[in-house]
């Protein structure tokens, strides 16, 4: 297991930490504390995220009759102590409640305190149609990176394309035979930056296309398709 992988590790650390992590577990995780300063800095972190939890707890005073219980098991009662107390007033029922109380304070705090798991992005090679140029077709290639939170698609060419000044590159998708839909002008240069929620619901492919200044003026591709890549 790479418990150098940050998000395993504090996965690990908040468990530890929240009590939640036990038993043989539990164990093997502190004796891989001292060769994994990962480790120990995401315990330190959570430990320092956690704690000021416990300052709003307000201490509770044990009963007398909780204290003659605890005498009497350490050796410090009179023989003739009272009979065993109820369950309500014994230490141990006490003692288990604190802690379970405690447990679920810290679990909840863990689950309000953890962002949620990091998406990887959707990466999409666009290969070109014709490598060699034929046709007059530019041999060019591009890819596309699909936010993982899917708000945004960022697409680039491989290599910087060489467009004649009147003519500009589109993306475009599309989903099965569907007809596609533009996702707007790409620079033949860099990155350009195009919103997700513009794809067609069930998109399984990209492609970009060569176009007169401004795009497409029919809706469709109009130029030769330069690239296009599976999803």
């Amino acid at each position: 297991m790479d418990y150098g992988r940050p998000e395993l590790a504090d996965r690990l650390a908040a468990a530890y930490v929240a009590g939640t992590l036990r038993g043989p577990a539990r164990r093997r995780f502190e004796s891989l504390l001292p060769a994994h300063p990962m480790l120990r800095r995401a315990v330190r972190a959570w430990q320092e995220r956690l704690m000021p939890l416990t300052v709003g707890i307000a201490p509770e005073q044990p009963s007398p009759q909780v204290w003659q219980l605890i005498e009497a098991r350490i050796g410090g009662a009179p023989t003739g102590v009272a009979a065993p107390l109820p369950w309500w007033a014994q230490l141990a029922f006490w003692r288990g409640f604190a802690a379970l109380a405690s447990v679920a304070t810290i679990s909840l705090a863990v689950l309000l305190a953890s962002p949620a798991p990091v998406q990887p992005p959707i990466v999409v090679v666009l290969n070109a149609t014709a490598p060699g140029g034929e046709g007059g077709v530019i041999p060019a290639s591009f890819v596309a990176s699909i936010s993982g939170d899917g708000r945004t698609v960022v697409a680039r060419p491989i290599a910087n394309v060489a467009l004649q000044n009147d003519r500009v590159l589109e993306l475009w998708a599309a989903a099965g035979k569907n007809p596609p839909r533009s996702l707007g002008l790409i620079s033949a240069r860099g990155a350009t930056v195009v919103k997700r929620t513009s794809l067609p619901p069930g998109t399984d492919h990209l492609a970009v296309s060569l176009e007169p200044p401004g795009g497409s003026p029919t809706g469709a591709p109009t130029g030769p398709v330069l690239a296009v890549g599976n999803l």
